[in-house]
């Protein structure tokens, strides 16, 4: 069994321009579900799985969440600023290696979550199902009739060996569910300039080295304000234990 990394990325820089008036005073990975923040939510899955370490990117209202992560023990947050420029998801990374190391490490987006099935971890789930030698990227993936508050289609198809393809299309596949492991050797030669993960997908996707692992459980992402109420449905019919 392979253990899950003990560092990881948390992309928590974003405008949300969709969550606006919310984000005009509150960056969106502090908006909460349940009386709990997106961005707790995230880092609580850190925290539980074992990860010691995480890199909060932050851009916008970026005080607001430096001043609410410093409340927290576990896991030990470092902070990477970006209020002078926002970098994209890629970019932020780049920024951010010389804190992250030469290991392999996890991604999270701040502002989608998951409930894991009652029995499952799903970072262990893929920590286990990691493997360096035939991946570069490996994706958390989720089924349409897991997501809740998902407007838009399938994301990859799937193929039998856990490879990941782009939709174009396709009736039937996955969404990324906001979180990888990684191996930071993608970013060999990268410029900590705006850019997205999506050229580092394709380029896995190329080269046979972009995998998907299907998580176990509830899937919840919160767009816009009036999605909130699903949200919170979602979280209550879980901790109720109905589907």
């Amino acid at each position: 069994m392979s253990a899950v990394p003990e560092t990881a990325m948390v992309l928590a820089a974003g405008l949300g321009t969709r969550m606006r008036p919310i984000t005009d005073t509150r960056p969106k990975p502090l908006v909460e579900i349940a009386g709990r923040t997106l961005l707790d939510r995230g880092l609580d899955t850190l925290e539980r799985a074992g990860v010691k370490r995480a890199v909060v990117n932050v851009h916008h209202l970026a005080d607001q969440i430096v001043r609410h992560v410093a409340s927290r023990a576990s896991p030990a947050i470092t902070i990477s600023d970006e209020t002078a420029g926002l970098l994209d998801s890629a970019g932020g990374i780049v920024r951010a290696l010389p804190l992250l190391g030469a290991e392999p490490f996890l991604v999270l987006n701040a502002d989608t979550f998951w409930i894991d099935a009652a029995d499952t971890h799903n970072l262990a789930a893929m920590a286990d199902a990691w493997d360096p030698a035939a991946m570069d990227m490996l994706l958390l993936t989720a089924g349409l009739a897991d997501a809740t508050g998902h407007s838009g289609g399938i994301d990859f198809t799937v193929d039998a060996e856990g490879r990941l393809a782009r939709a174009k299309g396709a009736a039937d596949g996955v969404i990324y569910a906001g979180a990888i492991i990684l191996h930071p050797r993608i970013f060999d030669g990268a410029k900590p300039e705006p850019h997205s993960l999506n050229l580092y997908f394709d380029r896995a996707i190329a080269a046979g080295r972009l995998f998907g692992h299907r998580m176990r459980g509830s899937w919840i992402t919160v767009g816009t304000p009036d999605a909130i109420p699903a949200a919170e449905d979602a979280v209550a019919r879980a901790a109720a234990g109905r589907p």
